[in-house]
C-alpha cells in the first residue's frame, strides 16, 4: 500500500499537535483513537510491512539495495515472533516485531549480535521481550510526533502481558537518548555491528522490575488492559480465528481510574 502522505498530514494537524509535555500525553492519547493494530502473520499484510521496513531503512541507507524491495530474516518466522502493523486511516504508518525471549525459545535476531551478553541470562531463567524492526513510513517522519510511542507501546504491553525480566533492545546511537529517558534503559557493552544493517548498534536494557511500573505512571499511554494484551499476544484457541485488529485501550484505562 502506498502511504497518501497527504491526507496523513491533515490528520496530524487535526490531532492539535502540543510539544508541552501534558499536551504531548494528550496527543498521543488522541492518536490511539484513531489507529488500530494488527497482527501481520501471513498474506498481504505481512508483505506490506516488509516493504515498508525496506522503505524506511532504505531512505536512511542502512541497508543495501534489494530487488525484490523487502526486509526480512529467518526470525519473523520464529514461534516467539509477533510482527504488527500499525494502521491510521486505513493506511500502514508503521511497524515493529517483538519477541519473547526464554530458555525454552531464545529466538530473536539480538542473538547473533549479544548472544554472549543475553545467552547466559537466558540460561539463568532470565526472559525478555526483544522489540526489533521498528520502522515508519518516511513519507511522514516528522509529522507524528507520537508514532515511535504509539508503536512501541505494542513492547510495554508485550512486557506487562509476559511478566519478564527486562526490555532488551538494539539501539543505533542518535536513539539512545530516547530510551534512556522513556524507558530508563541502560547500556550493556559496547558498540557493534548487527548486519544487514550498515551502522553499528548499541544494546540497551530496561529491567521492568526498576521501570515498568515508573514508565506507566509517567506516560499513561502506554497502559493495555488484559483484554488487549490477549490480542495481542495470546494465542486462539482452538478453531477460533485471530483478531483482524486491535483497538488500543489506553485511553479506557485512563477513564476508568
Amino acid at each position: 500500500m502506498i502511504t497518501d502522505g497527504t491526507a496523513l498530514r491533515a490528520v496530524a494537524q487535526s490531532l492539535d499537535v502540543d510539544v508541552k509535555p501534558s499536551g504531548f500525553v494528550a496527543q498521543v492519547s488522541a492518536m490511539l483513537e484513531r489507529i488500530e493494530y494488527r497482527r501481520c502473520d501471513s498474506g498481504e499484510d505481512f508483505e506490506a510491512i516488509c516493504r515498508l521496513r525496506y522503505r524506511a531503512y532504505r531512505a536512511h541507507g542502512f541497508v543495501p539495495e534489494s530487488a525484490d524491495g523487502v526486509t526480512t530474516d529467518a526470525y519473523d518466522e520464529t514461534p516467539n515472533s509477533y510482527r504488527f502493523g500499525v494502521w491510521l486511516e486505513d493506511q500502514l504508518i508503521s511497524t515493529v516485531r517483538v519477541h519473547h525471549m526464554t530458555a525454552a525459545e531464545p529466538y530473536s535476531s539480538i542473538m547473533s549480535t549479544f548472544e554472549d551478553i543475553i545467552g547466559p541470562r537466558l540460561r539463568r531463567g532470565e526472559t525478555f521481550i526483544n522489540p526489533t524492526l521498528f520502522a515508519a513510513d518516511p513519507s511522514i517522519v516528522g509529522v507524528f510526533p507520537a508514532l515511535p510511542y504509539v508503536t512501541l507501546r505494542l513492547a510495554v504491553a508485550a512486557n506487562s502481558y509476559f511478566d519478564t525480566t527486562s526490555c532488551i533492545c538494539v539501539v543505533r546511537e542518535e536513539h539512545t537518548a530516547f530510551y534512556r529517558r522513556i524507558f530508563g534503559a541502560v547500556q550493556v557493552g559496547e558498540p557493534r555491528a548487527y548486519p544487514p544493517f550498515t551502522v553499528p548498534v548499541m544494546l540497551y536494557d530496561s529491567n521492568c522490575a526498576i521501570n515498568l511500573q515508573k514508565t506507566l505512571r509517567r506516560y499513561p499511554f502506554f497502559h493495555a488492559t488484559p483484554a488487549e494484551q490477549r490480542l495481542l499476544f495470546g494465542k486462539p484457541a482452538k478453531g477460533e480465528p485471530a483478531p483482524l485488529t486491535i483497538i488500543p485501550t489506553a485511553n479506557v484505562v485512563a477513564r476508568a481510574a
